[in-house]
């Protein structure tokens, strides 16, 4: 797809209009900068958002983010809402990492005084939060206890000590979505969640410690509990490999139901089943199972993030080594919304991929301390780069399905980063610029580099000018923990 067969509204909106080809149920609308979209240009992710477009019971727009770049038969940074209960549910406009999303905790260690003992921090992150393809988790469960997870999500965890009733105030949903159901789960699938519940993974998730550098809404940043110079840490990871078993057993399953309910799609990877269909009914419990798995493992591992900043400062800083939580939220999500469009209520299944929640002020999904100020959200960078903490507005619940993005964005695939970059030279450039730096693979680690990512700072600029976001703090890391 070429620029000229976009519509330009604004410097940092764009549309592809419903008429550009003759299956489109929906428009596409855009949230870019010129230079942005250049750089997708040699991608399939607007070919996709296209395709998205003729789901059955898909609402217009269909919206793709800044942070763009192609996945798995829908764009990452894709967002598509289908008409409940009729519409179809796609496991790939969620995506394989079913509730991949980001944790952020805040203390009050100034980053100057922490300094010396960085290195203490880093290793005991690295030593009590597992990581690694196919690490086992910090606790070990059997199917039977594994189903209560999958039921009870971050809850789970609070019967158990390892959380407080403020983190799952905290989270989004609570920590837990209703009506999730074990039974849909495979066998084969909580086999490979039962040894990694509170464990990290591979790829491009990570656990960093940041410093406030600065900050942009005051009132926003004291709800939050951010205080500039401060340390904080970000928790990024999903469902692990139950996730994406789910996903998988889905997708399989899933090519049988387009032909039963005579659904045509340009893209077999778009495989998807009406929501009110068996079929569809038992992925979206299999989903809830997963995306409530997630939430309690960012949730265990915010616990031992706990004990590690506990060991390292607290005989030296009193109480502000304390972690509070400031949100957990998800961007793979499949989520029952009602949003309102034209002066109508709608009830619809909003599919997240790669794009946060970004409810705005006054949401009643909120927390009572973030009801003035929206949603916190929460956008990871790159290492040796920044991340941000946004808010959502009411532009977003007007214009985006109430969603940003989520991160900074892929330019280069895992592949051609490893070919450009060499871990232990990138180790050593993180290194010197002040990030300590534990990674159990140094290939691992160059798929990471920050040149494989977009500028993070150019996404956030793209989403407050164009309204869907507002901007609250900048976090400069000074850790990683990588598998």
């Amino acid at each position: 797809m070429e620029l000229k067969h976009l519509r330009k509204i604004s410097d940092y909106e764009w549309e592809i209009p419903q008429s550009y080809r003759h299956d489109m149920r929906a428009s596409v609308r855009i949230f870019a900068t010129r230079r942005l979209l250049e750089q997708i240009a040699d991608d399939q992710s607007l070919e996709q958002a296209v395709n998205a477009t003729t789901l059955p019971g898909v609402v217009s727009p269909v919206v793709v983010m800044p942070d763009m770049h192609q996945g798995y038969g829908f764009p990452i940074g894709g967002v598509a809402a289908t008409a409940y209960p009729h519409g179809v549910i796609s496991p790939g406009a969620i995506g394989y990492d079913i509730n991949c999303g980001v944790r952020l905790l805040a203390s009050g260690i100034e980053y100057e005084a922490a300094l010396p003992y960085l290195d203490t921090l880093a290793t005991l992150l690295n030593a009590y939060c597992p990581s690694g393809v196919g690490s086992e988790g910090v606790v070990r469960v059997q199917v039977e206890e594994l189903n209560k997870i999958l039921r009870e999500g971050a809850r789970w965890a609070l019967k158990r000590g390892y959380a407080t009733e403020e983190d799952l105030e905290r989270t989004e949903e609570g920590g837990k979505l209703e009506d999730a159901d074990p039974a849909q789960v495979s066998e084969r699938a909580k086999q490979r969640g039962r040894e990694q519940i509170g464990s990290l993974g591979a790829g491009n998730h990570f656990i960093e410690v940041d410093v406030v550098e600065q900050i942009f809404h005051p009132e926003a940043a004291r709800a939050m509990g951010l205080q500039e110079g401060c340390l904080a840490v970000q928790i990024h990871c999903g469902s692990r490999g139950l996730g994406h078993q789910i996903c998988t057993d889905y997708v399989q399953s899933f090519q049988h139901a387009v032909h039963k309910y005579g659904i045509h799609l340009p893209d077999r990877e778009l495989v998807c089943a009406p929501m009110d269909s068996p079929e569809g009914k038992a992925y979206m419990a299999a989903m809830r199972a997963a995306a409530n798995f997630a939430f309690a493992n960012r949730q265990l591992l915010a616990h031992s993030a706990r004990r590690a900043f506990e060991e390292t400062f607290a005989s030296r800083f009193k109480k502000e080594w304390r972690l509070r939580q400031v949100y957990d939220i998800a961007h793979n999500m499949g989520k029952l919304e009602t949003h309102e469009r034209e002066g109508q209520r709608l009830r619809v299944c909003v599919h997240r991929k790669g794009a946060t929640r970004a409810f705005g002020p006054g949401s009643p999904e909120l927390p009572a301390e973030y009801q003035d100020i929206g949603q916190p959200v929460l956008v990871p960078g790159s290492m040796g780069t920044a991340s941000w903490v946004l808010v959502g507005t009411e532009t977003s619940m007007e214009r985006s399905w109430g969603s940003t993005c989520h991160g900074a964005g892929r330019v280069l695939s895992r592949a051609k980063a490893k070919k450009q970059v060499r871990g232990e030279r990138l180790r050593e450039e993180l290194e010197a610029h002040g990030v300590k730096v534990r990674a159990g693979s140094m290939s691992g680690l160059a798929e990471e580099a920050p040149q494989a990512y977009k500028d993070v700072d150019m996404v956030v600029e793209t989403v407050t000018h164009a309204g869907i976001a507002r901007k609250v703090a900048r976090l400069r890391p000074v850790a990683v923990i990588k598998g």
